[in-house]
C-alpha cells in the first residue's frame, strides 16, 4: 500500500452484520445530492471487519443512481486486505453481488481520502464515533465534512446489532448538523423511545430532563401511546399517525408518508441539539 500521511482516528470494534445498515442506506438513496451529483461517489467510512456493508450500500444506491460508486475506507490495513479479498470473490461471480459492482476499498480515517482529488457526495460513518468522547465529535465531523462536495452530506450515527433501531445526524459540508433521523423496525415495537440507546454521540448523553432531545423522545413515546388504537390496522398506520401528531403538535417533521411508513421520522437538528 502506498505510503502517505497516517490515517486519523481509531479502529472501530469491527462489528459488521448483513443488512445491518439497510435503514440508513435507503435514506441515503433518496438524498437529492446523490441523485444530482456529477460524480456520484459515496464513502463508507469505518465499515468494520467485513466489506459486506459497502457492497450492500452500492447495490441499494444503484437502484436510484445506476452509476453510484462506493469506496469503503478503514483505518486497519488488515480489514482493507480482507475486504479486497471479498471483492475478488465478487468479481469472480461467486457471491450474490454483481461482479461489476462499482466498489473499491482503501486505507484511511477521518480524512476520507479518495484518489485523483475526487470529493464524495456523501460520507456514511455509522457506528464510528460511539467509542469516542463527545468532546471529539465536532472535530471529527469537521474533518470528514471538509472532504465533501459543497452540496454534500455526512451521515453519522448508530444502530443496534441487527439494524432494527437506528438514529443518525445529517451534517453539511461546513460540519454543521442539519437533521436528526430516527428509523425503527415497527413490527413488535414497544415504544420509539428505545432510540435513546442509539442516538448519535453528540446527543446520547443529553437524553435527560431539560434537554431538547429528551423532550423529543418523550413526545414521540406519548404520541405512539395515543395512536395505539390504530394498531388494528398495522404498525405502519400507527406510526404514520404518531408522526403526523408530532407535526401537528409543533415539531417540524421533514418529509411525508412515503418516508414515515418506513419507520422514519426526521426533524431539524436545532429542535434536538444540546
Amino acid at each position: 500500500m502506498p505510503s502517505g500521511p497516517s490515517p486519523t482516528g481509531r479502529p472501530t470494534r469491527g462489528t459488521t452484520g448483513t443488512n445491518r445498515l439497510r435503514r440508513v442506506d435507503r435514506w441515503i438513496a433518496h438524498l437529492p445530492v446523490l441523485r444530482r451529483a456529477a460524480d456520484p461517489i459515496v464513502i463508507d467510512l469505518g465499515y468494520g471487519a467485513s466489506g459486506v456493508t459497502v457492497l450492500e450500500l452500492q447495490a441499494r444506491l444503484a437502484r436510484a443512481r445506476p452509476d453510484a460508486e462506493v469506496r469503503g475506507i478503514e483505518i486497519d490495513p488488515a480489514r482493507v486486505a480482507r475486504a479486497e479479498a471479498q471483492l475478488a470473490e465478487v468479481r469472480a461471480g461467486r457471491t450474490p453481488f454483481s461482479p461489476d459492482a462499482r466498489v473499491s476499498f482503501g486505507l484511511g480515517g477521518f480524512e476520507a481520502p479518495l484518489p485523483h482529488g475526487r470529493r464524495p457526495a456523501v460520507i456514511r460513518a455509522m457506528n464510528v464515533l460511539r467509542q469516542y468522547d463527545e468532546s471529539e465529535v465536532a472535530a471529527a465531523w469537521a474533518r470528514m465534512a471538509a472532504r465533501l462536495t459543497p452540496e454534500g452530506m455526512l451521515v453519522e450515527g448508530t444502530c443496534d446489532e441487527i439494524g432494527r433501531v437506528s438514529a443518525w445526524a445529517g451534517i453539511d459540508a461546513t460540519g454543521a448538523a442539519r437533521t436528526l433521523t430516527v428509523s425503527l423496525r415497527l413490527a413488535g415495537l414497544e415504544r420509539p423511545g428505545i432510540a435513546a440507546e442509539r442516538l448519535p454521540k453528540a446527543l446520547i448523553h443529553h437524553n435527560v430532563p431539560g434537554e431538547r432531545v429528551h423532550a423529543f423522545l418523550l413526545a414521540l413515546d406519548r404520541e405512539w401511546e395515543r395512536s395505539a388504537p390504530l394498531s388494528a390496522f398495522g404498525p405502519a398506520q400507527r406510526w404514520i399517525a404518531t408522526v403526523a401528531a408530532m407535526r401537528a403538535s409543533g415539531w417540524s417533521v421533514i418529509g411525508g408518508r412515503t418516508r414515515w411508513r418506513l419507520g422514519e421520522i426526521t426533524v431539524p437538528w436545532h429542535e434536538v441539539r444540546p
